[in-house]
């Protein structure tokens, strides 16, 4: 019998995280947990080390290190606590390690994922910033180190349920028209517009079918995260924004479709719980339980499709602008839309001006190439500047 794969989770105290050691946990002969990692939540950490026994854990900084490590050996575990950025890319790139689940939320994840991708491992991809800022030399590395990449993002992990295998021959090769990306639409899809001003971030994080992170909810709600999937698809899948058109799906059944030019359109439904495509990734190119209910076609009893509006949702449009125009524009995109995201959290700014903010910021600054990561990491930070100026601007 061959020994269970080693996973580093990236991001572990986070819902994707949890939800991965939830179906790791389930197959003991599968798989086993090599690493952990958590940023604020470390009581929850080391509840996690107690129960996974990972070889590895990271925190970022020397006071919860060793705060944790005191925990750990109290706990009569053995395992080594490590700090920081490189702690993270230290876990993701181990020799022992086959499999890394990403999902660190925003740049924080980037180099970490990087690491795991030039070491070339299996990549269980749910940090789409990872993909957003750095696009084309995310793919190289892919390609030159042989890693093997599967999305976790449930609509993109639908399309590649539902593509060919060999899509990377290119979409028109295997005979597809377009893909569909479907979206809930999220807390706001029938508010009155008028309403929007005044919403607040707890109404923003209440998202109608997903449990998710503050950051990710606001997201949803604003369709800037569906904005950031249209760019990871095209990445993902080599596909022009023009070939990604979203739907909004309320009953968040279909995950996504793709449509073939011979007229049939192939769908992966399911209930809304991240655990499926996790165990789809783990095990892929097998099946594995989930701990997903079957999906009840009687109770759903219904499914509805409408086009987003964007004067509802603007930050769809400023993502597919930012889309086509490409090179540092998808970096300074999602580092604006972090920046406004974190000032409406802590009430600093109106729900409407994320989007607001996020335009000034890509209308203020030229479009440049990104030829190396630190280029990315220049635009990722320029963006930043910006925002924090139009912040103050407004007092």
């Amino acid at each position: 019998m061959s020994r269970p794969q080693q996973i580093t989770v990236l991001g572990a105290t986070g819902s994707i995280g949890l939800s991965t050691l939830d179906v790791i946990a389930r197959h003991p002969d599968r798989y086993q947990v090599f690493g952990l990692s958590g940023y604020s939540r470390l009581a929850q950490l080391l509840a996690l080390c107690i129960q996974h026994t990972p070889q590895v854990a990271v925190v970022p900084d020397e006071r919860s290190a060793r705060q944790l490590q005191a925990d750990l050996r109290a706990a009569g575990l053995n395992t080594e606590v490590l700090v920081g950025e490189q702690g993270l890319c230290d876990i993701a790139s181990a020799p022992a390690v086959d499999a890394v689940m990403a999902a660190i939320v925003g740049a924080a994840g980037l180099r970490p994922t990087l690491s795991a991708v030039n070491a070339g491992k299996k990549i269980l991809l749910a940090n789409k910033e990872a993909l957003v800022m750095t696009g084309a030399l995310f793919m190289q590395a892919v390609r030159r180190s042989g890693s093997v990449l599967l999305p976790i993002d449930s609509e993109h992990n639908a399309i590649f349920q539902c593509l060919p295998q060999d899509f990377a021959r290119g979409l028109s090769q295997v005979g597809v028209r377009r893909i569909l990306l479907t979206a809930s639409g999220g807390p706001f899809r029938e508010t009155p517009l008028a309403d929007l001003a005044h919403v607040t971030p707890d109404q923003a994080c209440a998202h109608p079918n997903w449990s998710m992170g503050r950051k990710i909810s606001v997201d949803s709600a604003s369709m800037m995260n569906k904005g950031l999937e249209l760019i990871e698809a095209c990445w993902l899948f080599d596909a022009k924004p023009a070939q990604v058109e979203v739907v909004i799906h309320p009953q968040s059944v279909i995950h996504s479709l793709v449509d073939y030019i011979d007229g049939s359109v192939l769908a992966q439904l399911g209930n809304p719980d991240m655990r499926t495509p996790i165990a789809n990734a783990l095990a892929w190119p097998e099946r594995i339980n989930s701990g997903v209910a079957p999906l009840d076609l009687f109770s759903v009893a219904r499914l509805d499709f409408q086009r987003p509006d964007e004067q509802r949702f603007p930050c769809l449009r400023l993502a597919r602008e930012a889309a086509a125009a490409g090179d540092s524009a998808p970096a300074m995109l999602n580092a604006a839309n972090e920046v406004a995201v974190a000032a409406f959290l802590d009430g600093r700014i109106r729900y409407p001006h994320i989007a607001q903010l996020i335009e000034d910021v890509l209308n203020n600054e030229p479009v440049v190439p990104v030829n190396e990561l630190e280029a990315v990491f220049a635009a990722d930070a320029r963006a930043r500047e910006l925002a924090d100026q139009w912040l103050s601007r407004q007092g």
